[in-house]
Formats: structure tokens, C-alpha cells, sequence
């Protein structure tokens, strides 16, 4: 069943009205108007203007309530102070949807602010959704709708632009013409007041027009919608973004056009890099990015071979390809045996690969085919300049039969014009990249690459987290809801190392003297040697205050250390609350690595996990990499990899290399903790010291508020969804057996294969209405790598003696497009049918949907389903006729009233 999206009458109106339409050269409402007049739109369109009694040779209506006819869609181009009026009025016409092209809203000051809030206030009032303010407008060239004031319009085709900037339309709509780019849909959204990135790419991924997203991006109000959409849409369709204010005063810049608070780009980067979508950096970027998506060019890997017949262009690509961090390829040996005995004596010996400026086609063609049959390289570069002895079309006839033959991939720059224009478009024509200049295709390499790194990120869903129900996990919550009632926001390091404890964070014992004599108590009791440090909420930097002694060795040490801390900290800072001195024992680990784990709360994104080298280091080295929770051990490596500091947590030097399962161990109990804690604000843990024989936490800060579990929803804090380990719940069967009913999970792809063979021809036909015998590939992904914020599924499993488990039953739902119900489908297995597995399940389901909101659950059931129809009535479900096929009947359940 595919019900209409809930934007469709905005984006596919079948009448148009424009309201501010005029006949005054120039002005905006002018050209509107003109462009749907010339762009041929195939729906009704009225000009609405009080002073004119035609606009254009067109009729005109004072209002747009005197139309007397549905209108779909109205276009707003008047004075900011008279929109809320004309809202109004569109909502007593029935108008549902209102593009606002004007400008002087929230961007302008707080006078617009609130003019803003008035028009959302009464639009809301009316269910009347938004576009704007401040936009371009929109271009649908199959639809001949160009309802922009822009000067040119769109060809058709199946790029869909999205974007906050209406300039930016503008240039990329100029840009496409002369590069014969087409569009399915030009979006200018503004300042995104109602109608957002979220709500756009929900649409997009049911347009059949569209088969790529390019977006330009300058801020996001609702980061859970932006992830979760981008994600939805990122699995079925290849994005790609251009956003701006990758520095401070670009992203300022951003921020005073777009009305938005300004993203970090550390954390935009790793929220998209988790999205799986291409990222890139200019215009022409933005489109030869979508160009070779939609071509052949695949590469599975980032160790890149070049092949040129010029030394300097080489260099040129090497140089670039070395600024991206592009590793070029290591050749082996029986490559470097076989490009010896089939190339000139002269040849480069070493990648590049330098074949001579008399490189012939079949020198060129010996030499790709040796080159990509290397296991150690994942794609190749194959650079020509027109030199005497060059044959460029013969050159390209030749990587084309190559290309037909290999699973690696293959990306050409052919340097020049006229001498190589013919051999250029006949490669673009077969589906292979090909450009003038070495740095525009390591460029376009270095982003393709990273899109597939990234889709493999997007498949990533954490593992349920270990904490659930553990009654250490809830005395921390019960410890932060205490110490928030004292209205304290930094905890001691004793209460943060108490927190990290409770989610199995190895950390040092640490006890808090607030005597020289207790000191010499608790160092006894410890153990020697110790380290001391200052506890005080107001110094998160003890050593600076001077407030930090290792290695002491014995009691009069101790006594002397107390005094000590205490005198050179209300010396240096007087200021400083100072609750005591605290003990613990001394790490003395000679291959242990200093490391910092810290968290800290992004205004858009929420929680943020950082990763990088510790100690004394972090602030001189900035070596961090980033990456948004939840984490699973992928997701942990790829956070450790992504920075310098890895490099040393290999053999190093005489010290063996770490145990790297300990540190990710750690990576995946932090971000279980925010994921479950969403008080904490900001935590560090520096440093972590890592070595052969595991991971400990030598010091650590957390600071709480009470915003951060100021809602209803557990995860509201959250941008990425979690593993529902609420949803987890156990279920006697009447003949004593117990079954475990859970969200699924990506590594279940195996059970729910085996699940779905085992089914009889019957149950899969009732199931998927058509005779398949298992799932293809990607089925199983899409069935059991799901986005639990916006869809679920939940098994039914039952765990024998051996421990194995096994699935006897799963329910599911996908939201509908038109936002307000989910469709269901049910498989329960044929040995398990009549034992209220299917009753359960799709209990457990009807609860989720309602939990999230939904107005009603609906399915499409075969009309000789007999079994699920009695299922279906017993559970409140109406039965209903399809629309559309007379084998199918469409049952209903209301979730409301």
C-alpha cells in the first residue's frame, strides 16, 4: 500500500495561486507569475491582486478566498506585515499548502521573530504547512511548474536540488544549463520555519523522479528529523551535500543568513560521514559527484593506483591525492616484475606509474590490465596529455573494453581540449569518469571513495545495550537525579568515577581526604605508591593550579603532598572551592599510552563522543576525531583510527601494542552511558591509560544539567536513534516455554533468512504476496538494518539448551508517507501458528505505534487469508475493500480516540 505523502499537493499542486501576482516590471510577484505562464504549467493558475482586475492578461482575485474553487498551493510575495493576514485567509479556503517568497522574518531581527511566530501560530491553527519564508520557491519541470522569481529555469531530469539558499539555486540552475544537468525538483527551503530538510527528504524518497539529492545545507533545527531522514533516504538514494561554514566566519555567515544557530563542522561532518552521504566542497563538486554515482565508478576501496605518460601531471595527481590523505598504492612484487618485462626500461618504477610520453594504446592497455589484477589496489587513475605519439580515442576504445572486464574501478583525466575533447566525452558516455585536471578527478576519487566508506557507517546499528536492567546502571541515574536536587552540575571525580562505574568503565579507585590525617589513612588503605590531586568543581585542569602530585611513596610524602596541594591551589587560585584532596593509586604502567575520551553536548546534534591522545598532549597536539552515539565496535575503530594517535597504539617503538578490544570496550560503555544518561552535558576521561593488559581510567569529570532529560522520550537527547532496549520483554506460552520479543537487530540477518526458508509455500505467499523462497540480499538488509526512530520490527524468539537462538515469529511497521499511519505485516512460523505468538507480536507493535504517535495501523491482506482476518477482528481491525485490487482487502485499526 503507498498512500500519498502529506506534501504531494505542494509539490505536484494541480492549482496554483500567486498571491502579490503583478503586472510592475521587476517585481517579484511579477516574475512568478511570468515563469508559470511560460513554463507551461498543466494545472489552474489564478493571480491574486485587490488593485487590478486582470494581472498579466490573466483574471485577478482581490482574495484568494473569492476564487470560489480549491487551491492547492499558494505562492505569498507581499510585505511581510501582511502575510499573517493572508494566511488566515488560506486557511478558511482550504489552501493546505503556502510557499512564502517574502523575506523579513525571524533573519531580520526580533520585530520579524515575531511576526514569524504569529504566521506559524496561525498556520498551525489551520493545519496549513509552510515553505519559506525567505525562499526561492520550487521548480517541478515535468509538471511545467517554475514557481520561483528566478531568471532561468530547470531542464528535466532526475536530480533533485534541496536547498537554503535561493542564490545558490540560482547559480547551480545556471550552472546545470550550460553542463545539461537536469532536475526532478529545485527546493528552495529559506529559513525552514515549518517545512524542513527532514519533511523534504521523507518526500523525495518516494518520488519516482528522483534518483539523486543534492543538498545545500546552512543550519538544522531538528537534528533527530535531519539524521533520520537522511539516513532513510541514504539507503535507497546516493546524496549528496555541499554545506557552508566549514570555517568560523563561513559558518557565521550561514547563521545570520539562515536565522539558525551555527553548526559545528567537526560534528556536521561525523553526523553526515554516519549518514552514508558524499560530502563535498564547491558546486562543481556537487555535480560530478552525482555524474559518477550514476556512472560506473564503484571503488570498494581508497589505495589508488596512476597511470600517466607524463611525469609532472603524475606529481600533480600524487601531490593532491597526498592533501586528501589518499593513500596511493603499494604495487607488489609480481606487478613490479610484470611492468618491467612489458614497459620501457625507463619507466617511473614506483606509482605513479610512468609509461613514457610514447605511450601507445596497447602500452596503456598491458598496463591497466597488470596493474588492476594487484590485490593491493582498489582503483585506478589513468591519465593522458596529448603528446606526438598519443592516439587519445584509441587510448579510451581501450579502458573501455578494460573496464567491461574488471571488478576494479577506473577513473580518467585526459588533459588538454581539442586534441583529447573526442577521446574525453566517448569515456563519459560509457559510464567512466573522465576530466581535464589531475586535482578535479583525485577530488571526485577522494569524495566517491569516501561515499561507500560511509555507506558501510549508515549499516551500522549498535548492539542492545548491556546496562539494561542492571540496578548499577539505575543507582547512577538515581545518584545524578540526587545531586541535580542539590542543584550541583560538576560532580568530584569520586561521583564521576562512581557514574563511569556503574556503566563497567575500569576507572583507579579514588577516595576524598579532607585532612592531612585522613590522607595518611587512605594511602595506607590504598596502597603505595599514590597519586594525589586536588577536589574542587571550579578547577577542571588540576595541574594548572598546581593542584596534582604522582608517584608518593610514603606517609610523610603523603602529609607533605596535602599541605602542599592545598597551599599552591589557594595561591593560584584563590577563588577555587576546594572540598579536599583526593587519593588513589599511582599507574605506574611504562607501555601504557596516555588517551582522552571526553563527551560534550552539541546544541543541534546533542551527544558527542571525542576520541584522541591524552595527558599533557590534548591541547598541543588537537588530536581528536569525533563521532555521534550510539557506537558499536565499528563505529569504536573507526574512531580510533580516524586519528594520529592511533599510529602509537600499534608496536611503538620497544613497547608491545595495546589491547585495542579494552579501548573500544570502553568506547561502547560511554556511549552506552549518554545514550542512557541524558543529564550529562560534558564528561572527560584524561587520561585514559592504555596498554598491553587493558584500559583504566586514571582521572575523570562529568558535568550534569537538569535540560538534558527535560522530556518523555528516553532518547529525546538523542540525534541517532538507540537500540529500544525497552521494547525487550519475555513471555510464558501456556505450555511453560519462554519467549523473548525485541526490536531486530543486523546481526539477526542469518536467523531471519533461516526463518523465512523454513516457512511453508503458503505462509510466504500470504506473507509477501509473490513465491519467493528466501530473501535477496537487499531485503535482509533493509528488513533487519532498520531506523527504529521512524520504523520496527519486532521478532519473536525462543533460545534452546545449546543457547542458540531461534525465530519463530516478527511483526513490523513502515511509516506511510502521508505521516499519520504505519503499514503492518505479520510472519509467524507454521509450527507456531495458534499459540498467540501472532497476538502478541502484534500487540507489542500496535503499542509501539501508538507510543510514537501514529493515528492508525493499516495492512493488505490476501481475501483467502481467512486465519489473519479472525487475528485482525479479535484485534479491533475494520476490513475493507482495496482501492485497487480486488485479491487484496485492506484492514484498519484507529490508535486514536
Amino acid at each position: 500500500m503507498l498512500e500519498q505523502h502529506y506534501l504531494t499537493t505542494l509539490f505536484e499542486p494541480k492549482s496554483v495561486a500567486v498571491i502579490g501576482a503583478s503586472d510592475r516590471e521587476n517585481a517579484v510577484g511579477n516574475v512568478i507569475f511570468k515563469n508559470i505562464l511560460a513554463s507551461g504549467y498543466k494545472g489552474r493558475l489564478y493571480a491574486i491582486n485587490p488593485k487590478h482586475e486582470t494581472v498579466q492578461g490573466q483574471q485577478a482575485y482581490k482574495s484568494i478566498e473569492e476564487i470560489g474553487a480549491r487551491v492547492e498551493m499558494a505562492v505569498i510575495a507581499t510585505r511581510p506585515q501582511t502575510v499573517p493576514q493572508i494566511i488566515e485567509q488560506c486557511g478558511r479556503s482550504g489552501v493546505r499548502n503556502v510557499i512564502i517568497i517574502t523575506a523579513g522574518f525571524s533573519e531580520s531581527g526580533h520585530i520579524g521573530a515575531a511576526l514569524e511566530r504569529k504566521t506559524l501560530e496561525i498556520a498551525r491553527s489551520y493545519n496549513v504547512r509552510i515553505l519559506g519564508p525567505n525562499c526561492l520557491g520550487i521548480i517541478r519541470p515535468d509538471l511545467g511548474l517554475n514557481a520561483t522569481f528566478a531568471r532561468m529555469t530547470a531542464n528535466a531530469g532526475n536530480l533533485a536540488l534541496v536547498s537554503q539558499s535561493g542564490a545558490m539555486c540560482s547559480a547551480v540552475l545556471d550552472w546545470a544549463k550550460s553542463n545539461q544537468v537536469g532536475f526532478s525538483s529545485v527546493i528552495s527551503l529559506g529559513m525552514t520555519a515549518d517545512v524542513d530538510f527532514g519533511e523534504i527528504l521523507d518526500y523525495l524518497i518516494y518520488d519516482n523522479r528522483t534518483h539523486y539529492i543534492l543538498m545545500y545545507v546552512e543550519g538544522i533545527r531538528n537534528a533527530r528529523r535531519f539524521m533520520s531522514a537522511l539516513r532513510s533516504a541514504a539507503r535507497i538514494k546516493p546524496i549528496i551535500l555541499l554545506k557552508a561554514g566549514r570555517h568560523e566566519a563561513g559558518s557565521m555567515a550561514a547563521a545570520t543568513h539562515s536565522g539558525m544557530a551555527a553548526v559545528s563542522d567537526t560534528v556536521f561532518d561525523a553526523a553526515v560521514r554516519r549518514a552514508g552521504v558524499v560530502r563535498v566542497q564547491n558546486v562543481g563538486q556537487l555535480f560530478y559527484a552525482a555524474k559518477a554515482l550514476a556512472s560506473k565508478f564503484r571503488p570498494q576501496g581508497n589505495r589508488l593506483a596512476i597511470i600517466t605518460n607524463g611525469g609532472g601531471p603524475g606529481a600533480m595527481a600524487a601531490d593532491r591525492a597526498g592533501d586528501l590523505g589518499i593513500p596511493l598504492a603499494q604495487l607488489s612484487n609480481e606487478t613490479m616484475a610484470a611492468l618491467n618485462k612489458s614497459l620501457p626500461t625507463n619507466w617511473s618504477h614506483s606509482n605513479p606509474i610512468d609509461i613514457a610520453g610514447d605511450a601507445t594504446p596497447e602500452r596503456y592497455r598491458e598496463t591497466i590490465l597488470t596493474v588492476t589484477q594487484d590485490p593491493g589496489v582498489d582503483s585506478t587513475l589513468v591519465m593522458l596529455s596529448p603528446q606526438a605519439m598519443t592516439e587519445p580515442m584509441e587510448v579510451a576504445k581501450a579502458i573501455v573494453e578494460i573496464s567491461d572486464k574488471t571488478n576494479r574501478s577506473i577513473i580518467c583525466c585526459w588533459m588538454g581540449e581539442d586534441q583529447v575533447r573526442e577521446g574525453r566525452k566517448f569515456l563519459e558516455d560509457s559510464g567512466i569518469p573522465a576530466f581535464r585536471m589531475p586535482e578535479t578527478a583525485i577530488e571526485l576519487f577522494h569524495h566517491i571513495s569516501k561515499y561507500y566508506r560511509n555507506q558501510k557507517l549508515l549499516l551500522q546499528t549498535p548492539e542492545p545495550t548491556r546496562q539494561h536492567g542492571r540496578p548499577e546502571a539505575e543507582g547512577a541515574k538515581m545518584l545524578i537525579e540526587a545531586l541535580l536536587a542539590e542543584r550541583r552540575k560538576v560532580l568530584s571525580e569520586m561521583e564521576s568515577k562512581a557514574i563511569l562505574r556503574a556503566f563497567r568503565v575500569p576507572v583507579a579507585q579514588t577516595m576524598v581526604a579532607r585532612t592531612a590525617t585522613e590522607a595518611l589513612l587512605l594511602a595506607e588503605q590504598i596502597g603505595f605508591p599514590v597519586a594525589m590531586k586536588v577536589d574542587s568543581p571550579d578547577l577542571p585542569h588540576k595541574s594548572d593550579a598546581g593542584g596534582v602530585r604522582l608517584n608518593i611513596m610514603n606517609a610523610p610524602a603523603v602529609r607533605n603532598a596535602y599541605h602542599d596541594i592545598i597551599d599552591t591551589v589557594q595561591k593560584r587560585r584563590p577563588d577555587a572551592k576546594i572540598n579536599g584532596v583526593s587519593i588513589e593509586p599511582f599507574l605506574s604502567r611504562p607501555n601504557g599510552r596516555e588517551l582522552m575520551i571526553g563527551v560534550f553536548r552539541d546544541p543541534i546534534f546533542g551527544p558527542v563522543i571525542t576520541f584522541g591522545a591524552g595527558g599533557f598532549d590534548v591541547e598541543i597536539f588537537s588530536d581528536r576525531s569525533v563521532a555521534l552515539p550510539p557506537l558499536n565496535k565499528f563505529l569504536a575503530k573507526d574512531l580510533i583510527d580516524s586519528t594520529r594517535a592511533s599510529k602509537i597504539l600499534d608496536q611503538f617503538h620497544n613497547m608491545p601494542p595495546v589491547d585495542r578490544e579494552a579501548l573500544k570496550e570502553v568506547l561502547l560503555c560511554i556511549s552506552e552511558m549518554v545514550c542512557e544518561l541524558p543529564w550529562i552535558m560534558e564528561m572527560d576521561l584524561n587520561p585514559l591509560i592504555v596498554d598491553e593488559n587493558g584500559a583504566i581510567a586514571a582521572d575523570a569529570r562529568i558535568v550534569i544539567d537538569h535540560a538534558g532529560g527535560a522530556s518523555g522520550d528516553r532518547y529525546a537527547h538523542m540525534s541517532i536513534y538507540p537500540y529500544p532496549v525497552h521494547l525487550i520483554q519475555e513471555w510464558q506460552m501456556n505450555d511453560g516455554k519462554v519467549v523473548t520479543i525485541r526490536p531486530i537487530r543486523p546481526e539477526d540477518a542469518d536467523m531471519e533468512q533461516e526463518f523465512v526458508k523454513a516457512m511453508s509455500d503458503e505462509s510466504r505467499y500470504y506473507r509477501f504476496m509473490d513465491t519467493l523462497r528466501e530473501l535477496t540480499q537487499t531485503m535482509l538488509v533493509r528488513f533487519t538494518q532498520i531506523d527504529y526512530d521512524r520504523e520496527m520490527a519486532l521478532v519473536a524468539t525462543m533460545t534452546d539448551d545449546d543457547g542458540k537462538e531461534s525465530q519463530i515469529g516478527v511483526a513490523r511497521y513502515v511509516g506511510n508517507p502521508d505521516g499519520e499511519s504505519v503499514e503492518f505485516a505479520l510472519a509467524v512460523g507454521d509450527d507456531w501458528q495458534k499459540c498467540g505468538v501472532g497476538r502478541k507480536l502484534m500487540t507489542a507493535l500496535i503499542d509501539c505505534a501508538r507510543q510514537k504517535g501514529y493515528r492508525a495501523v493499516v495492512g493488505d491482506v490476501l481475501s483467502t487469508n481467512a486465519k489473519m482476518f479472525r487475528l485482525m477482528t479479535s484485534l479491533g481491525f475494520s476490513i475493507h475493500p482495496h482501492p485497487d485490487d480486488t485479491a487484496v482487502k485492506r484492514v484498519v485499526k484507529p490508535l486514536t480516540g
